[in-house]
């Protein structure tokens, strides 16, 4: 087969390192890559968020399967457009990836299906927001209702932290994002993240993962877009991941279904259990990056017969084959991430790590300039390691770490703290 993978980010090299590996895969694009994807695939210069110049290249390259990484060509209709061309893909329709793309949509239907939530109210005039705000008291989450890249969210502790949140977000800190938010109650608890993927009909889970957010080492310090994870999670036990299924999950498949804009591709359920129980913090609609990498280091080339037979809508045919291992990875950032960042500063010792089946340096955030590997993003690396143990993994994660020269990034120590 010939496959596109579109995508840059740490997510998609995980994506692309796994397909490459299954003998279906002939040809493989990536569009646009980054430095680290170029052995696996050869990288092409378009526009991911043009339907149009998707198109034009798939027809070119005579592609059989395209997979979307990213969020923004899924909310673009990217999928709805190879679709009506009849090429087959992976990842939702525009109208289905409003369960990202939106949070007061994901609310509806959640309200429609009686999947478990937080309670919440949905804005879009800043004074009614705040009077919100001092009804209810804090701890309070604020969230941008559209796309703000995972940032968008603000888990107040103090009521004037919440104000100031709604501040920022009508004051156009996250852009058109955040001309509407949704307010929720504070969910106490452990969060967890567990990946379904949906053919429409039938659902198949195919992990769990628990990722850091915080930027900091014990959880501190402001939100980012993840700075590491690991997979298994051992809070999402056999029975939550049951109760999940039931409650939230196939509910949402059905809702989105009967509302005529089936969900085909991958649900990332954000969830928050407490005592035993699940309640939804949110959808994404696709993999979670540093989420994808761990999982797609256990899961290795099987993923491709996976993601067709999503496509295909055959989910009911197949099974997941787990290994009883586990994985970890460790987020590299540029200093001064998640605020302002430099990019352009050279990173050393890359070419000397191992790249097996156990152990890779994931690129998120690279360029190539000279034959030199250069920071050009916020989240630069992902260095990941699988073994029999969590801790195992964890050592041989960080001792690839210490191998990288790179002052001028740095990384949490403690990944993978919850489990171990």
């Amino acid at each position: 087969m010939n496959i596109l993978v579109l995508g840059s980010g740490g997510r998609e090299h995980a994506l692309v390192w796994a397909i490459r590996q299954n003998p279906k895969c002939d040809r493989l694009f990536v569009a646009p890559g980054n430095a680290g994807m170029g052995s696996l695939a050869r990288q092409v210069d378009i526009d991911i968020l043009s339907a149009d110049a998707v198109l034009e290249f798939v027809a070119a390259e005579a592609i059989d399967f395209v997979v979307i990484g990213p969020e923004a060509p899924l909310a673009a209709g990217v999928g709805d457009a190879l679709a009506a061309a009849g090429i087959l893909h992976f990842g939702p329709s525009a109208a289905a990836a409003k369960l990202e793309s939106s949070k007061s949509f994901t609310k509806e239907i959640c309200d429609a299906c009686n999947a478990p939530t937080a309670g919440y109210g949905h804005f879009t005039d800043a004074e009614a927001a705040k009077a919100h705000i001092r009804a209810n008291g804090a701890p309070i989450v604020v969230k941008a209702d559209g796309l703000a890249a995972g940032k968008g969210v603000v888990v107040a502790m103090t009521e004037e932290e919440a104000l100031a949140a709604i501040d920022d977000m009508f004051g156009g800190a996250f852009g058109a994002a955040g001309a509407e938010v949704v307010i929720e109650e504070f969910m106490a608890g452990e969060e967890a993240s567990f990946f379904i993927l949906s053919d429409g009909k039938s659902i198949l889970p195919v992990g769990t993962a628990q990722d850091h957010k915080r930027v900091g080492d014990g959880d501190t310090g402001p939100n980012t877009g993840g700075m590491g994870a690991y997979s298994p999670a051992p809070v999402l036990t056999p029975a939550i991941q049951e109760q999940v299924l039931r409650e939230i999950v196939q509910p949402t498949v059905d809702e989105m279904a009967r509302r005529g804009t089936p969900f085909k591709g991958v649900l990332y359920a954000g969830l928050m259990i407490e005592n035993g129980y699940a309640r939804l913090v949110e959808y994404n609609v696709r993999f979670g990056d540093p989420e994808c990498q761990v999982l797609m280091m256990r899961l290795g080339a099987q993923i491709l017969d996976l993601l067709l037979a999503c496509a295909e809508e055959r989910l009911h045919e197949i099974t997941v084959n787990w290994a009883d291992d586990h994985a970890l990875t460790v987020v590299m950032a540029a200093e001064g991430y998640p605020g302002d960042y430099k990019k352009g500063t050279e990173i050393r010792g890359l070419s000397a790590l191992p790249e097996t089946s156990s152990q890779m340096a994931f690129h998120a955030g690279t360029i190539e300039r000279e034959g030199k590997i250069l920071a050009n993003g916020g989240r630069v690396l992902n260095i990941t390691a699988r073994a029999d143990s969590l801790a195992e993994a964890r050592v041989l994660a960080y001792d690839m770490v210490a191998q990288i020269d790179w002052p001028e990034g740095f990384c949490r120590k403690d990944i993978g703290w919850r489990a171990l």
